[in-house]
């Protein structure tokens, strides 16, 4: 009896090892297919590819783009933006404890009450939009500052369109 379980110890003792060894194989049969030496860091683009962390997840950096526009008198985001607010959502998920405030605001049109409303319409708007994406409400607060923080200050479109957003700040920064 003795015998026939060291056997056995023994057979899948060694059909471990082979499989470890044809694994390992597997990989570095593939690694030059794909365009990746062994040992190498694989790119996309001039970026290097998210290197994995003590957990197996990998790394994820916060988006630079903080800013999300608006249309004139409206708090629908744009298509062009959803790219940027799916990134802010990753991170955000993948980081349970970055907390954000999202800053409404609007151009120099319009009362300061109107504005106000706006600023906040379009900060609401956007934590929906992140809230969607999974986004637990308790990493987001909203304010507006209406028409009191512009980035621009002449009187034209192309200024007032600067101003017309809404921007993500991160607790800590």
């Amino acid at each position: 009896m003795k015998k026939i379980i060291l056997s056995m110890l023994l057979a899948g003792l060694l059909a471990s090892c082979a499989s470890k060894e044809a694994k390992e194989e597997s990989q570095q049969a593939t690694a030059p297919e794909m365009g990746v030496a062994k040992g190498q860091t694989q790119t996309f683009g001039d970026k290097p590819a998210p290197q994995p962390t003590a957990q197996g997840m990998p790394v994820q950096r916060m988006p630079a783009e903080r800013s999300v526009y608006f249309d004139f008198d409206k708090s629908i985001i744009r298509d062009q933006y959803q790219p940027l607010v799916k990134a802010h959502a990753q991170y955000l998920t993948n980081n349970s404890s970055a907390r954000i405030t999202i800053q409404g605001n609007c151009d120099e049109r319009g009362s300061r009450e109107y504005n106000l409303g706006l600023g906040q319409r379009r900060a609401d708007s956007e934590k929906h939009a992140l809230t969607v994406l999974g986004v637990s409400k308790n990493q987001i607060e909203t304010v507006s500052f209406g028409k009191e923080k512009p980035r621009c200050t002449e009187h034209n479109e192309s200024c007032w369109s600067q101003n017309r957003r809404a921007d993500i700040v991160y607790q800590g920064e």
